[in-house]
């Protein structure tokens, strides 16, 4: 489907909701190359949705660029994030995320009784728990807002974004490998481009390479090596360059 850019503020949201519906598969598949590595795939898949609506958010058709190679680096830097994260957040998360939804409650209900916002200890006091927990949870509340998987994709639809959660399209696994590798290439410097070149694209053996570049075949396969560590910790979350 061929999506056009509308200037009015309604017709920005319909493009954002309408790319966000288009790509969830998308996000979904990233997310699940993260498995394995003690996060659960619900959290990671939330969190891949996040990077999925930031893209959609900021995306600008006018400079050319398809909305899948804008919105699969998106993604995964919002996972690699995610994974950066300190060690105490990611395994208290199921908890804060629960005092985060609490908290707002117990707010609004000592706001009504007092007749003013409540101070962090009395909000700590009426939940039964610490002022350190109330003050986590109102920042991961702040901060770790989901779009609700009930909202309609947009004012005109009636179709939740929940409905849009189906079954992996396994073609999102080229188009994702294909636009993550040449996001990685591009950033390499012109001497790394122009190795990769030589061997991957012209086919030259590492002693042709040596003889035209003026090096040992033992340089040229040393560098290689390095480019494609460099290469697979660009793509790789949590994993530590080879020397």
């Amino acid at each position: 489907m061929t999506v056009t850019l509308r200037t009015d503020a309604g017709g920005d949201r319909d493009l954002r909701s309408l790319l966000f519906a288009q790509h969830v598969q998308l996000a979904q598949h990233l997310a699940r190359r993260f498995a394995g590595r003690g996060e659960p795939l619900e959290d990671l898949t939330q969190v891949a949705m996040i990077g999925l609506l930031k893209a959609a958010d900021r995306f600008d058709e006018s400079r050319g660029v398809a909305f899948t190679s804008y919105a699969t680096p998106t993604i995964l830097g919002e996972l690699k994030r995610h994974f950066r994260d300190t060690t105490w957040a990611v395994r208290v998360s199921r908890a804060l995320k629960e005092l985060a939804i609490r908290v707002p409650r117990a707010t609004e209900d000592l706001t009504h009784a007092l007749r003013r916002t409540p101070t962090r200890a009395e909000i700590a006091g009426y939940m039964g728990v610490s002022t350190g927990e109330v003050y986590a949870a109102q920042r991961c509340g702040s901060a770790y807002r989901l779009q609700s998987l009930d909202q309609p994709i947009s004012q005109a639809g009636e179709s939740p974004f929940g409905v849009l959660l189906g079954a992996s399209d396994r073609g999102y696994a080229a188009v994702e490998a294909r636009e993550t590798l040449r996001d990685v290439v591009t950033a390499l410097p012109e001497r790394d481009r122009r190795l990769l070149h030589l061997r991957y694209v012209e086919g030259r053996t590492q002693t042709e390479m040596a003889a035209e570049l003026g090096v040992s075949q033992m340089q040229i396969s040393r560098l290689l090596a390095q480019i494609m560590n460099r290469m697979r910790s660009a793509i790789e979350p949590g994993d530590e360059p080879r020397r």
